[in-house]
């Protein structure tokens, strides 16, 4: 479109439309309905649902938004036209809408958030209107301008010699008018100005310089060739050099990158521009891909196990009745090498495969061993990609990959011929969304997406999670289990290490009692590797006043600050505020000042004390920043470069190492005693897995659990390998209580700076509610931590049953009880979170 002619629909409010052709346009903002556009005549042909369309929103917002509908029915209120339509092709599916409208009905969030989730930021267009100086237009003097121009045309002019480019906003508010457009028109059609592209592409093609002979000269033309030398003369040795290792690398490969000319002929640009001037080469660029490809050779099938088999056969059976299938193998039984057969199955049916993992340190180890066997059929995509990365991988998901790996975002990914879905760890509580909205559980989620797709679906877990447990046990799932690991090897031999004993005995040693100590040193000098497991990052998490009892607290969140010894400051794990070690007390003013606790920081700087000739090295938050943080040192630990891996619980999710002989859980206590209704859940689950990562390959591992309370139930259930157990005790505790999976939950969360407000707002919000849904709504309260980034909280629960009915008119009275709030005076700082299925 021109310039003139998008001024114009500036001015005439879209009087260019024809026919009444409306869209619904999706913008990805956090707004509690769509908006309708109109759309000029010139643009109808290029419009179809999924593409995306530049809009103005507001007197100066502009966004690309996504065409969600098209209709010739008029809305009542004035529309606006779309400015542009800026894709040939539809950038989202039908499916991927159905997908969204499920997920804002389900999880009552907007299409805007979704939008803003699901699409790669490259995808995601923003800006406003700018001016600048024609290309060919020559400055001139403040003088001279005034004298041919209008005044303001001229002070115009001089503002964009001086700042290069302004916006159209910048304009008005530098000439103190309402509307400029006839003024700009004036000076597009003078040719002094031009404008600048309204929305630019994030994304940027990666190009690459190429080299190539220019004509006349051809590398398999002995004469053309001997011409060219004759060309640089006998006297420009590097040149004559140049073009040797130029021909050297044509017969090496079909065309030669300029890096590699460089590297090889040792020249820089410099020499290679005398050779282009000269006319011997010409230089061009290819678009290169970001992603990268496998170089490796594919190997073939790995012979399944009798009981794989059977797994593997039972699967595509129940796929048959298109029933979901929850796969229970125990650590070690070879679940990844089932799930393996299942995708050669499907991509050999032409359809594509996702598989799900709940952690990017999962993806390392996982994609090695498929791309062993699928070679570079096989994509990954997860949050550490960067933005152009992610808008190649979205691009090859719609040309049909076969297998995209990756973690609960690729769900959103727009599959043209999805067939199977494979979600491995499905227990894992990071599969759950928690801020920003929204707020999904990637596992709940992807077994609505196989139902829209027509796909299947398979679940795979050493420890399943309740709700999918019980789905099996009612018949809702299929349940097909492996029961023994793979080549007849033992489960890891267990003990609880009793604290309270080990204190009497006068045998700890700090943080290690010397029953591990021991178990340490041997490890390590059979040739072993060992892992520790501690579920906190840091140093340690209290720093105390022994005279007063004060602690170091953060000053916009009600948590006590965690000390780092590697930075030599106190951290908050909410909110990032830093503070430096006081010397003394805040309240008391005593220097007796000590440190409490201990996090994965502190083990390692003490173990080193008692193991001075090992190898350690720390797996968690702080370690493992950057792209390839996790890839870097999971390597590393397989092959052999770490003696002792110490992690939270990163290492305790479907790692798979072959020398592992000890791994130890250094503090089961902190996880029994954590005040939530799935603590044994997930204390079972991450102790079982923690202890599946000893004995894999070789022969049979040992685990040790540290802890105080050394009788509790779950230990021995742990120590045991008693799922079945666990289960039918825990299952009876819910059943009791009303809690998942025999109940719905809803938590609504009140936030506001200023407490008396929030008071006031969550117990009008839970009134509200109460008088609706009776004592299904509990609440308000304060959670175990009342403030977070300078926000009070005040939390609401409902607990509904699990039928769609009663959780469709719970959440309709949620969505007026919000609209009411937003009415109320004094609450305009109030945020209200909702979190359907939350923990």
């Amino acid at each position: 479109m021109s310039a003139s002619s998008l001024l114009d629909l500036f001015e005439s409010g879209g009087g260019a439309e024809k026919k009444g052709t409306y869209v619904e346009v999706v913008l990805p903002l956090p707004l509690a309905k769509l908006y309708t556009y109109s759309v000029p005549f010139h643009l109808k042909e290029w419009l179809q649902k999924g593409v995306r369309v530049e809009v103005q929103l507001g007197r100066q917002g502009r966004y690309a938004g996504l065409v969600y509908s098209i209709t010739e029915e008029k809305p009542a209120y004035q529309t606006r036209p779309i400015i542009s339509v800026l894709d040939d092709f539809p950038v989202v599916t039908e499916e991927q809408f159905r997908l969204w409208e499920w997920m804002s009905t389900y999880y009552l969030c907007s299409m805007g958030e979704l939008m803003a989730a699901a699409l790669p930021a490259g995808l995601k267009l923003a800006g406003e209107s700018k001016l600048l100086l024609a290309e060919n237009y020559e400055a001139k003097p403040w003088m001279q301008l005034h004298q041919e121009l209008p005044g303001d045309e001229a002070l115009v002019i001089e503002q964009l010699q001086k700042k290069r480019e302004l916006s159209l906003s910048d304009i008005q508010r530098m000439l103190k008018l309402k509307s400029v457009h006839k003024l700009v028109k004036s000076l597009l059609d003078k040719q002094l100005v031009q404008l600048k592209e309204e929305l630019q592409e994030r994304y940027k093609p990666k190009m690459e310089d190429w080299v190539a002979l220019a004509p006349p000269y051809e590398l398999n033309n002995p004469s053309s060739i001997k011409e060219a030398f004759d060309v640089i003369g006998s006297r420009a040795h590097k040149q004559i050099d140049t073009l040797m290792a130029f021909m050297q690398l044509g017969r090496e490969q079909k065309e030669v990158r300029k890096k590699e000319l460089y590297e090889r002929a040792k020249i820089d640009s410099a020499l290679l521009k005398k050779l282009v001037d000269k006319g011997i080469f010409s230089i061009y660029q290819k678009e290169l891909s970001r992603l990268d490809d496998y170089d490796g050779e594919a190997e073939g099938n790995y012979a399944l196990s009798e009981q794989q088999q059977q797994a593997y056969e039972s699967c595509l059976q129940h796929f048959a009745d298109k029933k979901a299938v929850l796969l229970h193998g125990v650590t070690g039984s070879g679940k990844t090498q089932v799930f393996v057969e299942l995708m050669e199955h499907y991509i050999g049916q032409g359809q594509q495969v996702l598989y799900l993992l709940p952690e990017i340190a999962l993806t390392a180890q996982i994609v090695g061993r498929l791309q062993k066997h699928f070679g570079d059929q096989i994509l990954v995509y997860h949050s550490k990609f960067n933005n152009n990365e992610r808008v190649e991988i979205w691009r090859a998901v719609q040309e049909g990959v076969p297998i995209i790996l990756g973690a609960r975002s690729a769900l959103l990914l727009p599959f043209q011929s999805l067939g199977l879905i494979l979600v491995d760890e499905e227990h894992d509580p990071s599969y759950k969304q928690q801020d920003p909205a929204p707020r999904y559980n990637a596992r709940d989620t992807a077994v609505f997406m196989a139902h829209l797709h027509g796909a299947n679906i398979l679940l795979g877990s050493a420890t399943p999670s309740l709700e999918s447990y019980q789905n099996a046990l009612e018949e809702k799932y299929a349940l097909v289990q492996l029961d023994q690991r793979f080549g007849g090897l033992a489960l890891p031999k267990i003990e609880i290490v009793d604290l309270g004993e080990q204190q009497r005995e006068k045998r700890m040693h700090g943080i290690f009692s010397g029953h591990l100590l021991d178990a340490l040193k041997e490890t390590l000098a059979n040739g072993e590797q060992a892992i520790l497991f501690q579920n906190r990052r840091g140093y340690a998490p209290l720093y105390r006043c022994k005279s007063c009892g004060w602690t170091t607290e953060c000053k916009d969140c009600d948590v006590s600050l965690t000390y780092h010894k590697y930075s030599n400051n106190l951290r908050c794990h909410y909110c990032g505020y830093q503070r430096s070690l006081p010397k003394s007390c805040d309240a008391c003013g005593s220097h007796e000042l000590e440190i409490i606790g201990f996090g994965t920081e502190k083990i390692e700087d003490e173990l080193q004390i008692f193991l001075p000739d090992a190898r350690l090295e720390r797996m968690d938050w702080d370690t493992v920043r950057g792209k390839n943080g996790h890839d870097r040192l999971i390597n590393r630990f397989a092959d052999g470069q770490i003696d002792v891996l110490i992690g939270t619980q990163m290492v305790t999710k479907g790692l798979d190492f072959d020398n592992v002989g000890l791994v130890a859980v250094l503090s089961a206590d902190q996880m029994l005693q954590f005040p939530d209704f799935r603590a044994n859940e997930r204390a079972f689950q991450l102790m079982t897995q923690v202890a599946g990562r000893a004995g894999r390959k070789k022969k049979q591992g040992r685990v040790l659990i540290q802890a105080y309370q050394a009788e509790h139930e779950i230990l021995r259930e742990v120590l045991q390998h008693n799922f079945q157990q666990f289960q039918q005790r825990e299952l009876a505790e819910r059943r009791s209580f009303k809690y998942p999976p025999f109940q719905r939950l809803i938590k609504i969360q009140f936030k506001h700076k200023k407490r008396d407000q929030l008071l006031m707002a969550a117990e009008w919000g839970a009134k509200f509610l109460q008088s609706r849904l009776g004592d299904r709504v509990l609440g308000p309260a304060e959670p175990s931590i009342s403030r977070v980034r300078t926000y009070y909280l005040m939390d609401l629960l409902i607990k509904l049953g699990r039928g769609g009915k009663s959780l469709r008119a719970a959440k309709d009275k949620i969505r007026d009880m919000q609209e009411l709030l937003r009415q109320k005076d004094g609450l305009s700082g109030l945020r209200v979170v909702i979190d359907v299925d939350p923990y």
